[in-house]
């Protein structure tokens, strides 16, 4: 089996106003990475487009409505301070929900070991009925829940490195009792949720907050802890991963410190989990990440080792 990579052109077209760190070079790094002769394995797949009623597994179907009735016919339609669309912003996002769900299928099926798809908008902020931080729709949440009602697993982990807080994530998933939501993330920092005592309707949310500056080392044992817990109480059958880089010591919007070879690490890390439960079955769908530099080296070290450890 190999490593699949979805994405679509159509991610081009969420165009945000200039200077917005979400912007359309964040994938051009992110192709450009991958573009060279180490990935040539990637099997790479155009990722769907979702129906609306995908959307509607986690979101009320007047949320969907809304994001539809915002985007402009020419210019930026804005949701939030820093949240905007473009034509073909609703596209992006419908393709960034169907390659995870694609993805989720292919792993299923053993056609592919894991799998990364390399979308935006990003989603880990879209909460029930309020896009904001960049996000529209809940897209990890959405593909949690698809593999639960879809594919019957009854032990999903959604596991979320980006530096900011997963709060969408965790609102959307807050009671689902099929899924473990682990998240580390910068604190205090944007959007101010994602304390310990954030535990979830089962107590199957676990928030690990990291100090500004804390860097690899903490990082590293954050994280051996949280997989070794979801290992022994929790034995995934599925991994979904909101694989954010912007803990990255050159990303422009936080300060974790972490380096290239950490995404390299938290990637075999995730694989070990993988293997002992799910046979080695990872889905990663791609979140923050500001710094284009250093975005297109993580990925790239994030995805090599996928490839290895798919192989």
């Amino acid at each position: 089996m190999t490593t699949f990579l979805y994405s679509h052109p159509a991610h081009h077209d969420h165009v945000t106003p200039p200077g917005h760190p979400e912007q359309v070079a964040r994938l051009e790094a992110i192709e450009a990475a991958l573009s060279t002769q180490a990935f040539d394995a990637l099997v790479r797949r155009d990722a769907p487009e979702a129906t609306p009623d995908r959307v509607e597994l986690c979101h009320p179907r007047r949320h969907y409505d809304r994001i539809v009735a915002a985007e402009p016919q020419e210019g930026w339609g804005q949701l939030d301070g820093d949240t905007f669309m473009a034509p073909g912003s609703l596209e992006a996002a419908m393709r960034g929900i169907g390659g995870n769900l694609a993805a989720i299928d292919a792993v299923m099926a053993g056609e592919a070991s894991n799998a990364f798809v390399a979308c935006r908008p990003p989603g880990h902020h879209a909460e029930t009925e309020t896009p904001m931080g960049f996000c529209l729709f809940s897209t990890v949440g959405i593909a949690a829940r698809y593999a639960a009602e879809h594919h019957g697993l009854k032990r999903i982990a959604v596991l979320d490195f980006d530096v900011h807080h997963g709060n969408g994530t965790q609102d959307v998933l807050w009671n689902e009792d099929r899924v473990l939501f682990v998240s580390s993330h910068q604190s205090p920092l944007y959007p101010g949720s994602g304390s310990r005592n954030e535990q979830g309707a089962h107590g199957q949310i676990l928030n690990k907050p990291l100090e500004g500056g804390s860097g690899s080392v903490k990082m590293r044992e954050v994280w051996d802890r949280a997989i070794d817990t979801a290992l022994t109480h929790f034995e995934p059958e599925l991994i979904l991963v909101s694989a954010g880089f912007d803990a990255h010591r050159d990303d422009p919007l936080a300060g974790l410190n972490w380096h290239t070879d950490d995404f390299a690490w938290l990637a075999h890390r995730i694989c070990d989990l993988a293997d002992q439960t799910c046979a080695g079955r990872v889905v990663s769908s791609l979140e923050g990440g500001y710094d284009l530099d250093a975005l297109g080296e993580s990925v790239g070290a994030y995805v090599e080792v996928m490839m290895e450890r798919g192989a």
